[in-house]
């Protein structure tokens, strides 16, 4: 760095990612980031729902961050939206495509993806 500038930039540029992980949205989106999790792949699940909730233009109402274990490794990666009022979502299996599916019907658009929850899985 060379300048004050600089820093500003940068700063600037981190601001929206940092406020999803750390904002008071009325929904929140967490995601099992243990070892288990990280192993099956929810570094790329995290990384997906914090781009698309800044893109889709949600952050002031979802806040996404992450979490250690959930409990449910066989199930990993795992991500659990919360909403007032509303029964917990767990999702399970995650990949990046599925969370970019989850923002697009689930956050945006207010439809719970059934065939990517925990239900599914254990039908």
């Amino acid at each position: 760095m060379k300048s004050l500038a600089e820093l500003q930039a940068i700063k600037d540029k981190m601001k929206d990612k940092v406020v999803l992980r750390e904002g008071t949205g009325e929904i929140r989106v967490v995601v099992g980031m243990a070892t288990c999790g990280i192993a099956a792949g929810a570094r790329p699940v995290l990384n997906e729902f914090v781009q698309d909730v800044n893109e889709e233009g949600l952050s002031g109402k979802v806040t996404v961050s992450q979490t250690g274990c959930i409990g449910i490794c066989q199930y990993e990666p795992v991500v659990e939206v919360f909403e007032a009022g509303k029964e917990k979502v767990t999702y399970v299996k995650m990949n990046a495509e599925k969370a970019k599916d989850v923002v697009a019907r689930h956050l945006r658009g207010g439809q719970v993806v059934t065939e990517y929850t925990i239900g599914a899985y254990q039908a």
